[in-house]
């Protein structure tokens, strides 16, 4: 029903914007040997041009100097630097039309190209919150099926010192094979912990948790099939590591509908687990991209340099929007995409984000 093993992120193939990547730079760098060329053939142009009108004017010199021997000659001089004059004409506004052209063309090509780019960095951030969505889904379902374990359901039902230690046993067995979870907590209907999976590592036995809002809203859960998915938070209990609590309500004789006699709360390892999603990315060297994951207030809850989990809030300009891609001023680029959710996981209006450097 769920995966014992960590995160292992499946990122999006991105071989085939490479080569878009490829192409519009093969095209840039075509476009503006183009220019160059042109450039270059009309200034040499203008530099014959400028030469026959020198010759011209030399010859209309010398022909009035010659007197009327020479009128015939001034005629043909006069039509040579009528053409230099034209020839010169046509050159300039090739020059201008070709390079204005060229110019336009590596406009459109660079806009291209950065729609290109931002539509890959959405699909990318789409992937990254795509997995953690997959994988949180298990959770739920992890929480809900142990609640039912009958070593959970007698020891809530009758917290014994016999009871106690048997659902610590088998909590210990079910985190021995889900190696995703910190620890499994059996608490009481006032928030008092009973038992928990990992008591030699976290004494938590005793402590109250009622003032958690993870534990009030599974203290108000209307059956076993229902849920709390509690945000990314530092939990003081576990060495104020970074986790994920998931919840179910204890029911009794382990039936969905049956009264509620205790709260399940599983302690997800969160810090690793989102590492490996938004390090998975495959974003490109040059692209000095950023993958976050943001919660609904747009806390940082991942990143794949590590600066900012959980104390860091990023700006971003959605317009109504569960996904796209905009440049900043700054010239970077910044792309999202909101959870999707999966199957019955409907997600807590996180969003996948990638930030890339300009």
């Amino acid at each position: 029903m769920s995966a014992a093993l960590g995160l292992k992120a499946k990122p999006i193939a991105t071989e085939p914007a490479d080569d878009d990547s490829d192409v519009s730079a093969l095209i840039n760098r075509l476009t503006a040997e183009v220019n160059q060329i042109a450039v270059d053939k009309t200034k040499s142009i203008q530099q014959i041009t400028n030469q026959m009108k020198m010759l011209a004017l030399n010859a209309l010199i010398e022909s009035s100097r010659a007197g009327a021997q020479g009128a015939g000659f001034a005629v043909v001089a006069q039509e040579v630097r009528g053409v230099g004059q034209q020839v010169e004409t046509i050159a300039r506004e090739l020059e201008t039309q070709l390079t204005k052209r060229t110019g336009d063309l590596v406009a459109s090509i660079d806009r291209m190209s950065q729609r290109s780019r931002g539509e890959r960095m959405v699909d990318l951030s789409l992937n990254a919150i795509e997995l953690i969505d997959r994988n949180l889904y298990e959770r739920t379902c992890d929480v809900r099926w142990w609640a039912t374990d009958s070593a959970v359901v007698d020891c809530a039902a009758s917290p014994g010192a016999a009871a106690v230690s048997h659902a610590s046993q088998r909590l210990g067995v079910i985190l021995g094979a889900y190696t995703v979870y910190l620890d499994l907590w059996l608490c009481d209907l006032d928030g008092n912990v009973i038992a928990n999976g990992r008591a030699d590592r976290f004494r938590v036995v005793g402590q109250n948790v009622a003032h958690t809002k993870w534990f009030r809203d599974a203290r108000s859960l209307r059956s076993g099939d229902d849920y709390v998915a509690g945000d990314v938070e530092n939990q003081p209990l576990l060495g104020n590591a970074q986790v994920a609590t998931y919840c179910a309500s204890v029911r009794a004789g382990g039936q969905a509908h049956g009264a509620p006699i205790g709260v399940l709360a599983i302690h997800f390892d969160w810090e690793p687990q989102a590492r490996a999603i938004v390090q998975g990315v495959r974003v490109g060297d040059s692209d000095k991209a950023r993958v976050l994951l943001v919660d609904s207030n747009f806390r940082v809850i991942a990143a794949s340099d590590g600066q900012g989990i959980l104390s860091e809030r990023i700006s971003l300009s959605l317009n109504g929007q569960r996904s796209g891609f905009y440049q900043e001023r700054t010239g970077t680029l910044v792309a999202f995409h909101a959870t999707p959710g999966y199957e019955t996981y409907r997600g807590l209006g996180w969003y996948g984000v990638i930030v890339c450097g300009s």
